[in-house]
């Protein structure tokens, strides 16, 4: 029996609604901003536009569809199906949140503020999404697979993210590492290490490609390179400087063997969903099998 399609729909709470869980009232929430030289009403627009935009979601998903929502913060607790629709409607980062949890699932980003967001991952208009997802249902939509990155631990344990993984200490100081590279290896100490895709080359990794003025040729969305960075790796004795950026073809891979006390993994910027790493261990972070399959 083949199960109906269910349109999942994600968004995460809105500035305001995060005020007043934390102030308590509309009111106090007010003062806290005004203290702050800002007005209330300016997060009451934007809040107004995304429970607009879900509601016009909502309509739009068909009657025959089963349905569900699931906000970002609960991403990491819900199972996702094969036969399921997502729905990200948000900001550009909301789908890269989505994204570690899904297995070839389409996705449908929405934006409910294109004066305020980029709208590279999220390109539909509220409006839209019923002529969207009628598409889907015949099979007549393009879908852009894009890249996603990989990291995993000599124990099993694994990272995806859409944009780059980060391995670096959790407190900001110097990570210390041997990193290897095909034929290079250099031990080195450092402010951490990105490694990241096309879709990651418009943000974290474009601003160290920008700020040390890299040659590399950064890849595209839909291309299965990738693209790493060293961030402030310092010079010493034991420590070197040279093996500090690279691509890395679609079967090449970056090895990072610690030698700190404690080193961090995570993706897309969740610190809160990291892998920690012991003295010795190895992560080895490449190109993940999984990609990201969203509907444009």
């Amino acid at each position: 029996m083949t199960l109906r399609p269910r349109a999942v729909v994600v968004h995460r709470r809105s500035e305001l609604d995060e005020l007043v869980a934390r102030h308590a009232t509309r009111e106090q929430a007010a003062f806290f901003l005004a203290s702050r030289d800002r007005d209330i009403v300016e997060v009451e627009h934007r809040h107004e536009a995304l429970a607009r935009a879900r509601s016009a979601v909502s309509a739009a998903i068909p009657l025959h569809w089963r349905r569900a929502e699931v906000e970002r913060s609960e991403l990491d607790r819900f199972v996702f199906g094969p036969e399921d629709v997502v729905v990200a409607v948000g900001q550009d980062g909301l789908v890269a949140n989505a994204a570690k949890y899904l297995d070839g699932q389409p996705v449908v980003g929405v934006n409910p503020e294109p004066a305020w967001n980029p709208g590279v991952l999220v390109p539909h208009r509220p409006e839209d999404v019923v002529t969207v997802l009628a598409a889907l249902a015949r099979a007549d939509r393009q879908v852009q697979e894009r890249t996603m990155v990989q990291a995993r631990t000599d124990d099993g344990q694994m990272i995806s993210a859409l944009n780059e993984v980060f391995v670096g200490h959790a407190g900001h100081q110097s990570a210390r590492y041997v990193l290897q590279c095909g034929d290079q290896v250099e031990r080195q100490s450092s402010s951490g290490i990105l490694v990241g895709t096309g879709t990651g080359a418009t943000g974290w990794l474009r601003s160290a490609w920008e700020e040390r003025r890299s040659p590399l040729d950064l890849p595209s969305a839909t291309d299965a390179r990738l693209c790493w960075f060293v961030r402030e790796a310092w010079p010493s004795p034991a420590t070197g400087v040279t093996v500090t950026e690279g691509v890395l073809e679609a079967e090449g891979s970056l090895v990072v063997t610690v030698e700190s006390d404690a080193l961090v993994c995570f993706g897309d910027g969740i610190e809160a969903d990291a892998v920690t790493l012991s003295f010795g261990q190895r992560l080895t972070v490449g190109r993940s099998s999984r990609r990201l399959r969203l509907v444009v």
